[in-house]
């Protein structure tokens, strides 16, 4: 499993996917909310889905000490995946992480989420959950 975010001028989505890059969980919140402040209510909401996941990679942004608290609250265990080398002048695809981000490409492909068209941040999520379910059946 693996939570990230993609920034849409003005929104963060937060999301979950498995380990085919399929959405489990999303929230949309502000783009200035930092990941850390956010990953305490993600896993509000992936709770709330009784889904029996006990282990989840992240990326950088949910470093720290919300770490402990999400393990001491809710039960997951959350690993970091950082980028082993400290030059940025190749682009090298973190293994684990390039799920997310495929996830994300998927998504771009559909033309409500490559901008943020929506109002409410809740019409963003079933904006984003919609896209999913399409992404499924086209897969099938």
């Amino acid at each position: 499993m693996v939570l990230m975010n993609k920034k849409v001028k003005g929104i963060k989505r937060h999301v979950i996917v498995d380990k085919n890059g399929f959405l489990i969980a999303v929230m949309v919140t502000v783009a200035n909310i930092h990941d850390s402040k956010a990953v305490m209510l993600l896993m509000r909401v992936l709770k709330d889905l009784f889904c029996g996941l006990k282990h989840i990679l992240a990326d950088g942004g949910y470093r720290g000490d919300v770490i402990r608290e999400v393990e001491q609250k809710f039960g997951y265990w959350i690993q970091v995946v950082m980028r082993s080398d400290g030059e940025k002048k190749d682009f090298k695809p973190i293994h684990k992480r390039w799920v997310v981000e495929r996830t994300f490409a998927w998504f771009d492909n559909d033309r409500r989420l490559c901008r943020n068209y929506e109002l409410l941040m809740e019409s963003a999520e079933e904006m984003v959950k919609l896209s999913a379910i399409k992404m499924l059946l086209n897969k099938f």
